[in-house]
């Protein structure tokens, strides 16, 4: 299955060998930024501009239960592994734990000062990540609710992030067009991986942990080999005028020729 949540308020789930909606859950009040499901895929969380949270039960298709706090737009979920937890990310600069069987806010993570765009568990559940248009991360302790580690190094706002499967490291993606990846131990940047041309919009470890996928405004998807930092494939898919040649062609204008060039059409330098 997979979800999707859209700025009609409502969020889609969807199979993916038919292609067909199964279910349309609605209850939002305004666009819906980030969904995510439970690790048992019993249930499904969604994040709104309507500054709450929504935990949705796919098999009824009822809504479990509505966590409300945030002083503004919700702009990331996500659920602990173990599924007792959910975390989410706000335009209030804060990050908010709540326990999924009471509906209670364990604990506001602040320290951020810009809205947090994406939140992360660890795998362990011990940890939680947060990416802000502070230009930073955060690193958190659950137990505790301390700030373990401020990582700097993005000059824009910081999109995306996500544990390896090991929990040795953690990787950022920004709107600066670049990702990072970071060490846990030692909390020193490993590497950057640059070609994007546009916001890095989402990042994400293979199961393995050899690999980063992220997704571009530049309309491309790249896979990383994690080690060497090599751009190992990047996925496209075909514009309307992909590969076209307009070289020579007279009677456009320049306007034009750049709205060809952005469907994919191509113009070779004399």
């Amino acid at each position: 299955m997979l979800a999707s949540g859209s700025e009609d308020s409502s969020v889609k789930l969807w199979d993916i060998s038919s292609g067909q909606c199964l279910h349309t859950f609605k209850g939002q009040a305004n666009w819906v930024w980030s969904v995510a499901f439970s690790a048992d895929g019993k249930m499904l969380a969604s994040g709104s501009d309507d500054s709450s949270v929504k935990l949705w039960d796919i098999g009824s298709g009822q809504c479990l239960h509505t966590f409300k706090g945030h002083a503004n737009l919700v702009r990331s979920v996500a659920f602990s592994a173990d599924g007792n937890m959910l975390a989410s990310g706000g335009g209030d600069s804060s990050v908010k734990l709540w326990d999924i069987s009471s509906g209670e806010c364990l604990h506001t993570f602040k320290g951020h000062n810009n809205r947090v765009c994406s939140v992360a568990f660890s795998a362990d559940g011990n940890m939680l990540a947060s990416g802000s248009g502070d230009h930073t991360v955060k690193l958190w302790d659950i137990g505790s609710g301390q700030c373990l580690h401020t990582f700097k190094g993005h000059a824009n706002w910081v999109l995306s992030v996500a544990f390896s499967a090991d929990g040795t490291m953690l990787v950022s993606s920004s709107a600066d067009q670049t990702i990072k990846l970071w060490d846990l131990s030692s909390r020193q940047c490993l590497r950057t991986f640059k070609g994007h041309a546009n916001w890095v919009l989402s990042v994400a470890f293979s199961a393995d942990g050899n690999m980063l996928a992220s997704s571009s405004g530049d309309e491309t998807i790249k896979l990383w080999d994690v080690d060497t930092g090599e751009c190992l494939k990047t996925l496209r898919s075909d514009r309307p005028y992909e590969g076209m040649n307009i070289t020579g062609v007279t009677g456009l204008t320049q306007a034009e020729k750049a709205t060809l060039k952005a469907l994919g059409a191509v113009e070779q330098s004399n």
